[in-house]
């Protein structure tokens, strides 16, 4: 069984019924979750994760950052969150001995762009600049490289109600496999990459259950978790491990 340990938490988003989704998604492919509300208990179970019960994915859906706008005061002294660099230097620590990280949706607006956190991520939320849409009906399209790797081999171009994120801070050698538009511009939703011996895959899609079970959506997302998962011993080459991807079109 492959072990996921799952951040969840934070405003903004029915975060325990996506919790409860992703591990339905996820024990599709053998894969259980361990279900943790809060950055410090993350950071506690990654320091204590050794011998034979190992993490394999470190999964990260939710919202917990320093909430220095005037638009959050109400919320800062109960929720307001700031990651310490040596705390993600642990969640580096992970990933580059062979762990995988899964970053979804608001992960990118997670701990205020800290450096480490962003380079893992490969994207991160600017408050100044970067925005989404109402939640709605966003076409989805499979990039030349998506249609090659293993995460979106086979998959189609389909339609899915949820937030495109754009306007990002990305990291300028970003390659998406999946896109999306808003505000006049294509942006990026789907990335993936090896750091050190790990893997991460970063998915900005995800705002409520509707979107992680959509089945396109669902059926990539177990492919992503089984990827990061095997690390670098395995190969982009290789075929897809979780069959079949739907899609949402009628042909």
């Amino acid at each position: 069984m492959t072990r996921n340990l799952l951040l969840i938490g934070g405003p903004a988003h029915e975060f325990d019924a996506i919790a409860e989704s992703l591990d339905r998604v996820f024990r599709d492919v053998g894969i259980a979750s361990t279900i943790v509300d809060h950055p410090d208990k993350m950071i506690a179970e990654l320091a204590a994760n050794t011998g034979v019960e190992r993490y394999d994915l470190l999964t990260v859906h939710a919202l917990h950052w320093g909430m220095d706008s005037d638009r959050y005061a109400h919320l800062r002294e109960t929720s307001a969150y700031n990651l310490s660099s040596g705390d993600a230097g642990a969640i580096r620590d992970f990933v580059t001995i062979g762990g995988g990280l899964l970053a979804l949706h608001t992960a990118v607006i997670c701990f205020d762009a800290e450096p480490i956190w962003h380079g893992l991520c490969g994207a991160a939320w600017n408050w100044e600049r970067s925005s989404h849409p109402p939640v709605g009906e966003s076409e989805i399209t499979v990039t030349d490289h998506g249609r090659v790797h293993p995460i979106t081999t086979g998959l189609h171009d389909f339609t899915i109600v949820d937030e495109v994120y754009g306007f990002l801070d990305e990291d300028p050698e970003l390659v998406p496999l999946l896109v999306g538009s808003h505000g006049g511009r294509v942006h990026p939703v789907l990335w993936a990459r090896s750091v050190g011996a790990g893997r991460v895959v970063t998915d900005v899609l995800g705002h409520d259950t509707a979107s992680l079970e959509h089945p396109s959506h669902a059926a990539m997302l177990r492919r992503a978790a089984l990827w990061v998962s095997a690390g670098t011993a395995d190969t982009v080459g290789t075929p897809p491990a979780a069959g079949r991807l739907e899609d949402d079109r009628t042909d």
